[in-house]
């Protein structure tokens, strides 16, 4: 199928799909940009305002599995193109809403369709790129638009808003037309290569609830309380779920996620590493972000260009270099350098003081993230997907970004309680505000440098990795298609 296709028609198809794909990236970031003016605007209060933002985190969290099995089942193309008209008719419906209760019910929709759009596309490219190199380097340009998307939201909301919140939304609609006519045009048709496969309802349901009872409990641990019976309750709810999806996976004749996808050392090893590096960039990007904002006064377009260097390094590593560091190093080297260097750059945060200046004590961490970013990301997602075997990309493509979607939630949700708990303490002894803040700021960034060198070696330990001209198949490997793993 992919091979029919010229290079020249595969790699548009790859930019189109990057396009649909940063459209889902920069929506989280140009929201949180937007929120004032949309309280504002439509009477929001604080508590109801974050439902702008957890209805779209539930469902976005919720069906990553499920929108991966479904394109494995009945095609990838074919959800791509569905989720991508959930994600443009929703971001039409949340920027024409009037009320609270339509811009949350719009954006619970939106959350939908980028989870399906989210989970397909990694299985597009595996599908589209089979040759070690050319899958290496396209790893790494998606790898770059889904590291330096929330950046660039930044950015771009901090545009859009000086003109209506609306926009923010209604940008996207010219952008999902683009994509959905050349998808059409340039993505392989693709009739599912788990045809005569029935989808496992019980099992869809039960991880979906799981991870939407998951994600609802973390992204409200703040506010209920991390010991509350709320939180707690949520937690053991999905716990229980989790297990029950696991048990019938095991015993079912067509599980929606069968279990042998884990017998892969690189697989299991990578999804743990995802969600470690999440939690630090998370730190690194929101943490980061308050530090510049609310400690030294920058405006929303000023915090967006302060992450320019770092997305400048990571388009630069990205855009091929990045692939040929593994394809001469393997995916061990290069993954676990980055990760390294990832976690001294927000380790040297630590360092940056309430009077700051941005050359001495914001730069060196961003050209270091920049950098880690840069080299990391790309080699981890091929250790996700290369070992899957074709039928099970989808699913494989929905459990990597469930990896980073929970691993995110949960990292930010530990990382802003320990920063908050630290400044309150220094509060109640009298230190001032910016300096209370600032010191509740660097633990987070300790404890997110720390999940990143923890990341690091566990790569190093238990990442397989082979130079990609080795040939010689291991006993264990399922794929076909790239020996890279």
């Amino acid at each position: 199928m992919t091979h029919a296709f010229d290079p020249a028609k595969r790699w548009l198809a790859l930019y189109v799909l990057c396009c649909g794909v940063l459209m889902i990236v920069l929506d989280t970031t140009i929201v949180n940009v937007a929120l004032p003016s949309i309280k504002t605007d439509l009477g929001f209060s604080e508590t109801s305002l974050v439902w702008v933002v957890n209805a779209y985190l539930l469902t976005f969290g919720g069906f990553l599995l499920l929108g991966g099995r479904l394109g494995d089942l009945y095609g990838h193309r074919k959800w791509f193109l569905i989720g991508l008209v959930l994600f443009t008719g929703a971001s039409v419906a949340c920027g024409l809403a009037r009320s609270q209760e339509l811009l949350v019910a719009a954006r619970a929709v939106q959350g939908l369709g980028g989870a399906v759009v989210t989970a397909v596309a990694l299985s597009l490219i595996m599908d589209l790129f089979t040759e070690e190199g050319e899958r290496a380097k396209a790893m790494g340009i998606y790898g770059f638009v889904c590291a330096a998307g929330g950046s660039i939201g930044v950015l771009l909301g901090g545009v859009l808003t000086t003109l209506s919140w609306h926009w923010i939304f209604l940008v996207n609609l010219p952008i999902g037309i683009a994509v959905f006519v050349l998808s059409r045009q340039l993505l392989p048709e693709s009739p599912g290569k788990g045809a005569g496969q029935s989808l496992d309802v019980v099992g869809a349901i039960s991880v979906t609830l799981s991870l939407m009872l998951a994600v609802y409990a973390i992204v409200n641990g703040n506010e209920a309380g991390w010991l509350s019976l709320q939180t707690l309750g949520l937690l053991g709810m999905a716990a229980v779920l989790l297990a029950a999806f696991l048990v019938i996976e095991a015993r079912i004749a067509q599980p929606l996620m069968p279990l042998s996808l884990f017998h892969s050392r690189n697989v299991s090893t990578a999804n743990v590493i995802a969600t470690l590096w999440a939690a630090s960039m998370f730190a690194w990007f929101f943490i980061s972000a308050l530090y510049l904002q609310i400690v030294l006064e920058y405006t929303p377009m000023q915090v967006g260009l302060a992450f320019l260097p770092a997305d400048l390094i990571m388009a630069v590593l990205s855009l091929g270099i990045s692939a040929k560091l593994v394809m001469r190093f393997g995916l061990k080297p290069p993954m676990t350098v980055g990760l390294v260097l990832g976690g001294i750059g927000l380790l040297l945060y630590i360092l940056a003081p309430v009077d700051g200046n941005y050359w001495l004590h914001v730069f060196p961490g961003m050209v270091l993230l920049g950098l880690g970013g840069g080299v990391a990301f790309n080699p981890l997602l091929l250790a996700a997907m290369n070992d899957v075997k074709p039928e099970d990309s989808g699913l494989a493509s929905g459990v990597v970004n469930t990896a980073f979607m929970m691993g995110g939630a949960l990292g930010l949700a530990i990382l802003a309680s320990l920063a908050d708990a630290r400044t309150d303490a220094l509060l109640a002894t009298g230190v001032d505000h910016k300096t209370a803040l600032t010191e509740g700021y660097h633990l987070a960034f300790l404890v997110g440098g720390l999940f990143a060198l923890l990341a690091a070696g566990l790569g190093a330990l238990l990442i397989r990795s082979r130079h990609a001209r080795d040939k010689q198949p291991e006993a264990d490997n399922k794929t076909a298609t790239a020996p890279v793993a």
